[in-house]
């Protein structure tokens, strides 16, 4: 990992703190607002070859967790963390599902078949697979983002109110509910609607913790 890009990963983790300093602390999680129209079941995407369609319909009666990843991040060492987190609430029926984008500092350069070689001998590396699957690189936020995160990003307010504008990031136009930095997350229920949104900040144990409150009245728990 260059240290351009431990830089570039540096940057909202810096940000964030100065405006915690000096300003009100930012939210960890927000949730989704209760007039969503439509589900994640109206949506597709490609699988991480690049050619096979998924459709999300598949998901139906699971709790699925979106995060938009990134290989050469600081904050890749949450794949690992995301793959306990299936492990755990599995039983549950949780699901995690990621989605690789370059839009975040540059962070995920390489092509589809280059990501898991990546994650497995270089960040986290040491033989990392991950055990919830990843879909085809593509954008998160701008004029070609992915019809399912315009879905996602329009049911649920952002935790921050910071918007970057800074050289760091690589879309236009800039909206209020873009996905801010790499591992963002999105709490999908078991019927489709979004549920909660959690920023790149929220650590995953904070994650697990809110999902584990939230399965509660399922009565799974």
């Amino acid at each position: 990992m260059t240290m351009q890009l431990r830089v570039f990963c540096l940057v909202p983790l810096l940000l964030a703190s100065y405006v915690q300093t000096f300003s009100k602390p930012e939210k960890m999680k927000m949730n989704c607002y209760k007039d969503v129209k439509g589900t994640i079941y109206d949506y597709e995407t490609l699988s991480l070859n690049g050619k096979d369609r998924v459709q999300f319909k598949q998901y139906t009666g699971k709790h699925v967790l979106f995060v938009n990843v990134a290989t050469y991040c600081g904050l890749t060492i949450q794949y690992p963390e995301l793959s306990a987190l299936q492990k755990d609430l599995k039983p549950f029926g949780l699901v995690v599902l990621g989605f690789p984008c370059n839009q975040f500092g540059k962070q995920e350069p390489g092509e589809n078949k280059e990501i898991l070689p990546g994650l497995k001998y270089v960040r986290p590396g040491g033989g990392y697979i991950p055990n919830f699957q990843l879909f085809a690189k593509g954008d998160v936020n701008g004029e070609k983002e992915q019809k399912i995160f315009t879905f996602l990003k329009h049911s649920c307010p952002h935790p921050s109110e910071v918007v970057s504008t800074n050289k760091h990031i690589s879309w236009e136009p800039v909206k209020v509910h873009d996905i801010r930095w790499n591992f963002e997350k999105f709490l999908v229920g078991p019927n489709g609607v979004p549920v909660m949104r959690w920023s790149h900040l929220a650590p995953v144990s904070t994650v697990k913790a809110d999902i584990m409150a939230y399965l509660k009245q399922f009565k799974t728990m």
